[in-house]
């Protein structure tokens, strides 16, 4: 009878070990576990990615440390999210490497840190650089019906992307020291954002779209580039469930904002993959080369972000909550990789834009896919953690 205890024994040892893993496994808070590899990578004062940008994907990881504070009141992100700011934040409120008159819309992004740390810290600098920033809305470049032309260097051009960048820093700002006749403003930048790339067809929104007309990757007719790139539509539907956040609850544009948010949100589940609940990094492509196309983690992250924090806020229905789900599980299978004792982000294009100089961006399939695909790129480790956040949070309140 020894021999058989002995085996019965080794079969109990080996189940007990599979079950720990998988208690491991589902108690493992992937937000916390990302945010350790930022911390691991960008360590102390180092600001996230280059030491010598004020760079709006540092805003998009550090929104996600903002998350994860609240969440678990460990003031160890609210100090990285200090330490990585002051690296630029002078005491005279100054901002290093940032130029007003260059009028990028991205360089604003950062601005939401700078407000959390006023209100955190009441340390006039960090007032004085948001006011900066809030400067720049006031005389940037516009579109003839009031749009911010993404950059300077990209005129008459509106991009998703740089709704994310300006329209919820603005939000806040209004709400903390502005006028609020302004939120007209906010709301008017995403109604013409939609109403000037929305594909009637599929409702999904090209990536940008040019009034001149006078781009290469513009339509002719339209001003619309030729695709439906993914994480442009994550900041759009992301930038919109960030802004209702300081948008007044009787003002009449918070309807608008969630009808819009509605509509993006349907289109883009008929997008999701039934098998991965991912979105691959070009939607509704089926043209030549389509065996190329890939799931893309930061869009898929954003998409997973805006549909649970819409559905938590009530503006969307509760029956969204399965795309979310099912979508996270996806980035969570598919995209993070225990490697070398640190989990890693895999799965992010590193950037995808149109027209510039040199190397000139024509929005065509074959462009977005020779844009390279990295390990723990700023702006996927940003936009999973705004998702997990959300998705973690939701199962510690159902604990």
């Amino acid at each position: 009878m020894i021999l058989p205890m002995k085996k019965l024994m080794k079969g109990y040892l080996l189940l007990l070990l599979l079950w720990t893993a998988n208690v491991h496994a589902q108690e493992q808070r992937w937000n916390v576990a990302m945010a350790n590899t930022v911390l691991d990578i960008w360590k102390d004062s180092i600001p996230v990615g280059s030491q010598s940008k004020w760079s709006y994907d540092m805003g998009v990881v550090l929104k996600g440390f903002e998350g994860l504070w609240r969440q678990t009141g460990d003031a160890k992100y609210l100090q990285a999210i200090k330490a990585k700011m002051d690296w630029f934040i002078q005491p005279d409120g100054s901002i290093k490497g940032y130029e007003l008159t260059e009028y990028n819309i991205d360089h604003v992004n950062n601005g939401k840190l700078v407000l959390l740390l006023y209100k955190e810290t009441k340390e006039e600098k960090y007032s004085i650089a948001a006011h900066h920033l809030r400067d720049q809305l006031r005389t940037h470049p516009r579109t003839n019906e009031g749009g911010f032309w993404h950059k300077k260097v990209y005129p008459y051009q509106m991009w998703l992307d740089g709704l994310y960048m300006g329209a919820p820093f603005y939000a806040e700002y209004i709400s903390m020291f502005g006028e609020a006749k302004d939120y007209d403003d906010v709301v008017d930048q995403f109604v013409w954002m939609e109403n000037h790339a929305r594909d009637s067809a599929t409702g999904l929104l090209h990536h940008a779209w040019d009034e001149s007309k006078q781009q290469r990757w513009a339509n002719q007719e339209t001003g619309k580039s030729p695709h439906f790139w993914a994480r442009a539509m994550g900041w759009y539907a992301d930038a919109i469930v960030d802004a209702l956040d300081f948008i007044p609850a009787k003002h009449p544009g918070r309807a608008k904002l969630i009808a819009i948010l509605n509509r993006l949100i349907n289109a883009i589940e008929k997008e999701q993959d039934a098998t991965t609940g991912l979105w691959y990094d070009v939607l509704h492509y089926n043209g030549p080369g389509k065996e190329r196309n890939y799931f893309e983690a930061s869009a898929s992250s954003q998409f997973v972000y805006a549909i649970a924090k819409g559905v938590r806020k009530g503006y969307l229905p509760k029956s969204k909550m399965a795309m979310a789900e099912k979508g996270y599980q996806g980035l969570v299978t598919q995209f993070i990789k225990l490697e070398n004792g640190r989990y890693n982000l895999h799965g992010t294009v590193k950037v995808s834009g149109l027209g510039g100089s040199g190397n000139y961006r024509d929005g065509s399939f074959e462009y977005y896919m020779s844009e390279p695909v990295i390990v723990n790129d700023p702006k996927g480790l940003g936009a999973f953690l705004l998702a997990a956040n959300e998705m973690e949070g939701r199962k510690l309140k159902h604990k």
